[in-house]
Formats: C-alpha cells, sequence, structure tokens
C-alpha cells in the first residue's frame, strides 16, 4: 500500500540528487509537448503580419491634386504604390484594368472545389507526419524519459537513458504498443471525457513497464497496466490533483518554476508510483533510512540500489527469457 507521502518524499531525495540532469529530462518532454503548438502559432502571427503589411502598402490620389501636394505627398509616403483616381479604377501593377467579373471567377464551383481539395489534402498530409513523427520518434523517447525517472529514483541516473528505445532491440513493438495505447485512450475519449480519462489512467504505466522491460509485447503491457492500476486509478487521480497548487504557482511564475521544479518533481513522483505498484512498496528513498530495523522488507527492483547486479533485461544474452520485472532473490533468469 502506497501514500503520496511516501512517493513525493523519495521523488523530493531523487530529484536533490541528480537535480539538474533530471531537470533536462523534464524539460525536454515539455519541449515535446508544447512545439508544435509554439511553431504553428508563430507561423499563423507572421501570415497575419504578412497580410497587414501587404493590404496597407496602396494609397489613392485624386487626379485633380495640386503638383505641389503630390509632390509633398510622395515624400511624406516614400516607397508606397500610389493609384490614381478611386479604389474601383485602379490598376494592377502592369497597368491593365481588374476586370469586373473577378469575384465570379474566384467564387466559381470548380474554383471552391480546387481550393478546398487543396486545403483538405494539406491537412491530412500534416496530419500524417504528425501520426509518424509522434509514433516513431516521441513515443519511443517518452519511454526512455521513463526509464530515466525510474532508475534515478535510487540512483545517478543518466541522461541517455532517454535513447534506450531506440537503441532497444524491441524498437518497433515499442513503438507499435505506444500507438495502440493511445490509440484506445483516443476512442475511449470519444465516447465522452469520462472514459477517455479511466482508460488513461488504466493505461498510465505501459511506458514505463516498456521502459523497464523491453521484451514485452503490446497485449501484455496493456493487461499488466490494467492490473497493477486496478483499485488504483482514483487514488493516482487525487496523486496528479495534489500537484494543482504547484501549477497556478507555476503559472503565476510564467513557467519558470514549473521547468526548474515542479516538472521533474511530479515526473519523480510518478515514477515512484510505478515503483510501488509494480514491486509491491517504493524503496527506502536515498539518504533515509528505514523507519524500523524490523520493518517488513520491500522487494525492490533490480535498479533500487547502486551496485545492484544488471537487470536480466539489461543483459542481451538473457533478454529473450526475460517473463517479468526481476526481483531480487527471484529465481527466474
Amino acid at each position: 500500500m502506497w501514500t503520496r507521502r511516501e512517493l513525493k518524499e523519495k521523488a523530493r531525495a531523487s530529484l536533490k540528487m541528480n537535480y539538474w540532469k533530471t531537470v533536462l529530462v523534464a524539460l525536454l518532454i515539455l519541449a515535446i509537448g508544447g512545439g508544435v503548438s509554439a511553431a504553428v502559432g508563430s507561423g499563423g502571427a507572421s501570415s497575419q503580419d504578412s497580410h497587414a503589411t501587404s493590404t496597407a502598402t496602396t494609397i489613392y490620389v485624386d487626379e485633380d491634386m495640386n503638383p505641389e501636394e503630390l509632390a509633398q505627398l510622395l515624400d511624406d509616403m516614400d516607397g508606397l504604390v500610389v493609384s490614381t483616381g478611386s479604389p474601383e479604377e485602379a490598376l494592377v501593377p502592369d497597368g491593365v484594368p481588374v476586370p469586373e467579373d473577378v469575384p465570379d471567377v474566384l467564387f466559381s464551383p470548380i474554383v471552391l472545389f480546387t481550393v478546398l481539395a487543396g486545403v483538405g489534402l494539406i491537412v491530412l498530409v500534416g496530419l500524417a507526419i504528425v501520426v509518424v513523427v509522434d509514433v516513431f520518434v516521441i513515443n519511443p523517447f517518452v519511454v526512455g524519459a521513463r526509464r530515466f525517472f525510474t532508475r534515478n529514483l535510487n540512483q545517478q541516473a543518466e541522461v541517455k537513458e532517454v535513447a534506450y528505445a531506440f537503441d532497444s532491440n524491441n524498437y518497433r513493438e515499442i513503438a507499435r504498443t505506444m500507438f495502440w495505447r493511445e490509440l484506445y485512450i483516443f476512442l475511449w475519449g470519444l465516447l465522452l471525457i469520462v472514459p477517455g480519462v479511466i482508460k488513461a489512467y488504466q493505461y498510465r504505466l505501459v511506458p514505463y513497464l516498456l521502459a523497464d522491460d523491453p521484451t514485452m509485447d503490446k497485449d501484455r503491457a496493456l493487461a499488466e497496466s490494467t492490473r497493477l492500476m486496478e483499485g488504483n486509478k482514483w487514488k493516482a487521480f487525487v496523486l496528479d490533483l495534489s500537484f494543482l497548487g504547484w501549477h497556478i504557482l507555476s503559472a503565476l511564475t510564467l513557467g519558470i518554476l514549473e521547468i526548474f521544479y515542479v516538472a521533474p518533481y511530479q515526473s519523480m513522483t510518478d515514477a515512484a508510483l510505478y515503483e510501488s505498484l509494480c514491486y509491491g512498496g517504493a524503496a527506502p528513498a536515498p539518504g533515509i533510512p528505514a523507519a524500523s530495523p524490523t520493518a517488513p522488507q520491500v522487494p525492490v527492483p533490480p535498479f533500487a540500489a547502486v551496485g545492484a547486479p544488471v537487470p536480466a533485461w539489461d543483459d542481451e544474452s538473457n533478454a529473450p527469457q526475460v517473463d517479468g520485472p526481476v526481483v531480487p532473490g527471484s529465481t527466474e533468469a
């Protein structure tokens, strides 16, 4: 049985032990989540600025204007394109009058269909690119980040852990499993918001399981996460709510607190939750002795102690024989 206090206590101790590397990995995750939105936003702003500039570069001058007045006006508005007469009599750059039936041509069914088809094609291509990047780049990176956080719970992990999925022999299965996880959550979310949220908590531990055991396939990872989260979904939801105050403070600091404390702190807490659920309890926090020498010993993962044996799934010669998370003292290879 786990408590929020125990998880957060361990998360804080682990964060303090390897602060800057933890902040860097958490920042990379934040950057992945906000990069596309920022790019789209900046593109829209640039388009609007360009439109504003192009629509503000032409003025119309009365043909009866005094030559001195015209010269003075040109001096005051150097660089602007000047057309004489009224807007209706404006000339295009090559001096040919604008046809009166241009609006009818622009809004003809054929032109509208062509424009809409082009826009639809661009949207589909953009969505396809986003999906491909998400499946084959972002999701494996997320699994690697989860591996960093779980190993950082009890000893100083290296940032290179984030590339773990790309170096793994099971890269394709990792990408496939994460894709189906997101698809299931999305489809359940189409029913109503609540079923999607429930499914997200049900499959919450899938990235951690893949990070812990790269031999795990899709069906086993989804089933194992479902089993571990049984009876813990509401408690995990309350755990997330407990960070709401921190996120509000982060907003007041324009996200600075989020980057340098809240995001890494919450990521380490989530990793501690996985350790507790998967291995029956959290290992003692670094630098914090057990409450009592006679306290029950909790099974801990192989990565939970400095100098612990290399996990079986980190050894390529043993990887195919792994049937689940290895616990010290277990007879499994």
